[in-house]
């Protein structure tokens, strides 16, 4: 099989709902290995539609769908000193971490450069 353009790229999505979660997309499109870190509680497109029929399921959110497809998750409350160590761990192996939380809150949980 050909490699992709950017199949050598692991990348650390940080994030909720849409922005960050665009970003990576476009790097699991062009073969980077991404991998998703979601609160215990979702991610808040997985309770956005559409939804088949209508019917709100947190796992046929078309929009969580087409956002992530290709990607790699974990679930992660890195507000915990056990979700911080983990994300530090996974932190060593990525070569890009993409965050799209407020300004401050990766500093509220001992996350910084």
């Amino acid at each position: 099989m050909a490699q992709s353009a950017l199949s050598d790229l692991r990348v650390l999505e940080l994030g909720n709902f849409v922005s960050a979660a665009w970003c990576t997309r476009a790097f699991a499109i062009m073969g980077a290995e991404v991998i998703k870190v979601e609160a215990p509680v979702g991610d808040k497109a997985r309770r956005s539609g559409p939804f088949p029929a209508d019917i709100p399921h947190p796992e046929k959110s078309g929009l969580y769908l087409y956002l992530n497809t290709g990607k790699m998750g974990i679930t992660l409350d890195i507000a915990t000193a056990t979700g911080r160590q983990i994300l530090l761990e996974l932190v060593r192996h990525v070569d890009i971490v993409v965050d799209n939380h407020r300004p401050g809150q990766m500093k509220k949980w001992g996350l910084t450069y």
